[in-house]
């Protein structure tokens, strides 16, 4: 056995991890919280439609974020706030089509979970009854805790979202670090430990100070995400387009883009436009006789 061949010990561990053992089901919310207990990492990204979600699934990421996200980036919003229960509902059910092992959470939209615990209760179910999610995900922390706990106890897994929360861009005055200063440095943690408290089974910090989200994990027994958060949480999540370069001007800072799909989806449409209009498409071999 060559050094590159993995041992059968290396196999074996490797069955036990999330991204090498869940091949005939779906991630779940034990899956992450082992995870967590190993120390392993994981990754989370949005998806929108059932083509996209189909290749971040084979790829292997473990979890799939349907987020109200879809707003700024696939649905022409400036912010997450029109994006309605419909919406969310069907693009959820696209995203569950187009997996088979992703954990699949979707997010509960502005106005669909503040009225009430009922209220939030009524859509949550209408996420997994009507688009098969595995999971929701709403924002808020002490200020979101009787609903998480209801939904919980009716047996809906939630992920909670703590630190900047985009639904809350209007109240925020845009979108702001949080957690800066004493006092939000405890309420931040206030926020996290009555997430976990009320039943959540992961908490998104978005844009806080890294020594902040790294003291949250630490202080935590449930995963922590981050977005902008530092790399000590226990996962990380970003929107696809930034990832992938599909979006457009200025990408937040914690972003790190792995590709320009941007650049080559524009060159291939050119390139398609230069072909009809010069006569080089369709070509025989793209003809019927």
């Amino acid at each position: 056995m060559n050094a590159s061949t993995p041992s059968p010990a290396q196999n074996q561990a490797s069955t036990t991890t999330l991204y090498g053992g869940v091949t005939n089901r779906r991630v779940t919310v034990r899956d992450l919280a082992a995870a967590k207990q190993r120390g392993e990492k994981w990754s989370m990204l949005t998806a929108y439609d059932a083509l996209t979600a189909g290749v971040f699934d084979e790829a292997g990421i473990p979890v799939l974020l349907v987020g109200d996200s879809a707003g700024n980036c696939h649905l022409g919003y400036e912010t997450t706030v029109p994006v309605t229960m419909d919406q969310m509902v069907m693009l959820s059910a696209a995203v569950v089509r187009g997996t088979k092992r992703s954990m699949i959470v979707a997010d509960l939209p502005f106005g669909s979970y503040q009225e009430s615990p009922a209220q939030a209760m009524h859509n949550a179910a209408r996420l997994m009854k009507e688009a098969g999610v595995g999971a929701v995900k709403l924002e808020g922390g002490e200020r979101s805790a009787r609903s998480i706990e209801l939904l919980v106890e009716a047996g809906v897994p939630v992920m909670a979202h703590i630190g900047l929360t985009p639904q809350s861009v209007h109240a925020l005055g845009g979108y702001p670090v949080q957690g800066r200063g004493d006092e939000a440095a405890h309420q931040l943690l206030r926020d996290a430990k009555a997430v976990q408290q009320s039943g959540a089974f992961a908490v998104v910090l978005e844009a806080v100070p890294a020594e902040l989200a790294a003291q949250v994990t630490e202080q935590l027994a449930i995963p922590t995400v981050g977005i902008g958060g530092g790399p000590d949480t226990d996962a990380q999540v970003l929107v696809w387009t930034d990832m992938a370069g599909m979006t457009a001007g200025r990408v937040p800072k914690f972003v790190k883009q792995y590709a320009d799909l941007r650049t080559v989806l524009g060159d291939a449409a050119r390139a398609y436009a230069q072909d009809v209009r010069t006569g080089a498409f369709p070509a025989a071999e793209h003809s019927f006789t």
